[in-house]
């Protein structure tokens, strides 16, 4: 018997074949992880920096309501119906809600100065 044929061990089928399926996720199908913690990522495709401050947050939020606003006033004045009053809506719904992140850099502002 040479070296080579010593060496050479047997093994189930199973075995052989959880193997190769080990293999193959590995290099084909590879389970991302977050570098730095080693945890899987969730499934979100982005995320906001979590050493953001709240006033940036919310000075964010403003802008891009006050955005959202205007485009959807901008397309009702091309339709006309009920998708008309659907865009109205989302127009009225976007400025609601600037109102709420407007009061609530407000009372930061006043927490901040008090």
């Amino acid at each position: 018997m040479t070296t080579a044929e010593t060496k050479h061990t047997s093994h189930s089928p199973n075995t052989l074949d959880e193997a190769a399926q080990r293999a193959l996720d590995y290099y084909l199908n590879p389970k991302p992880t977050d570098e730095a913690s080693g945890k899987a990522p969730t499934a979100q495709l982005f995320i906001v920096a979590p050493d953001i401050d709240t006033e940036t947050l919310l000075a964010n939020a403003s802008e891009d309501l006050l955005s959202i606003s205007a485009i959807a006033a901008d397309l009702a004045d091309d339709v006309d119906g009920s998708r008309r009053s659907v865009i109205l809506a989302i127009s009225r719904m976007a400025d609601g809600v600037q109102l709420l992140v407007e009061r609530a850099m407000d009372r930061l502002e006043v927490q901040a100065t008090g």
